[in-house]
């Protein structure tokens, strides 16, 4: 008899700066009435650690990269239909940099969103150390990752996610962050999870949307949230621990949290940091 396999809902991308490991400290700075919550917010969804992880009954998530959205909507709507696209990929040099070579071309455009969610998957898992990187074209640009058997069909996590989707009440939305919290209710919770203010010149991940995320964008994230604090909606912010964002979130709590980082483009910039959680709540 097979083993039987529990279905767990989990990220199915790689992501740099993903919270799998920071779940604990999220959840233990939730607010006391979280479950009571009427709607969660989450506007920059990335790999979906912490929505998969709280899994909240209603919930509106964002992303400003359309690719992302699209892939968890598929995954939502036509996962079985996926599965089987995704097992004609093949671990491949020539064949991933013709793959990935498709959002250059005119006919990009005319992929079905099955089409564009399997691919944006399988470069995931392909790619050099899982990063999702675009140029300022808007095209994927990381290069292949000669990984021997890299598990781009997995079958459990798209169906435990799709599971997921299909349970709960979600919203997708596909655009700016302040646009993904709009006509938002007091009784709601907020979880921001912006790509991270760089601590050093080599170590941001911006670009895995075609317009970056630099100082500016943080201050107008910081002005969000001061109008969000003002109309008595908790948020809960994750970022990197540095100076920047500690003089710019000044007021707020502010809580140091010991990290790893495990996906980095230069071997010797992965391991132990810190990062913060920035809450507005007691």
């Amino acid at each position: 008899m097979a083993k039987h396999v529990k279905m767990v809902a989990q990220p199915f991308l790689k992501w740099a700066g993903g919270k799998r490991q920071l779940l604990p400290a999220i959840r233990l700075h939730l607010p006391v009435k979280f479950p009571r919550i009427a709607n969660y917010y989450e506007p920059f969804i990335g790999g979906g650690a912490v929505l998969f992880g709280l899994q909240p009954k209603k919930a509106v998530v964002n992303d400003v990269n359309q690719e992302i959205v699209n892939a968890y909507q598929i995954i939502r709507d036509q996962v079985e239909e996926l599965v089987e696209d995704l097992k004609k990929h093949r671990n491949d040099a020539k064949y991933y940099y013709g793959l990935r070579e498709l959002d250059r071309e005119p006919g990009f455009s005319r992929l079905s969103g099955l089409q564009k969610a399997s691919r944006t998957i399988f470069l995931n898992k392909t790619c050099f150390n899982g990063l999702f990187r675009v140029n300022s074209k808007g095209q994927f640009n990381v290069p292949f990752g000669k990984y021997k058997n890299p598990n781009f069909v997995d079958t459990v996590i798209l169906k435990a996610v799709s599971i997921y989707l299909n349970k709960a009440e979600i919203t997708f939305l596909k655009g700016d962050f302040e646009d993904a919290v709009r006509g938002i209710t007091r009784n709601s919770f907020v979880y921001f999870d912006p790509p991270y203010h760089p601590i050093s010149e080599t170590s941001s991940f911006t670009g895995y949307s075609l317009d970056g995320f630099g100082e500016e964008e943080q201050k107008r994230l910081k002005r969000l949230c001061d109008k969000l604090h003002g109309a008595g909606v908790k948020f809960l912010l994750s970022n990197s621990c540095c100076d920047f964002i500690r003089k710019l979130y000044k007021g707020y709590e502010i809580i140091e949290i010991p990290a790893a980082r495990s996906i980095n483009s230069v071997g010797n910039g992965r391991g132990k940091i810190s990062e913060v959680l920035i809450k507005n709540y007691g």
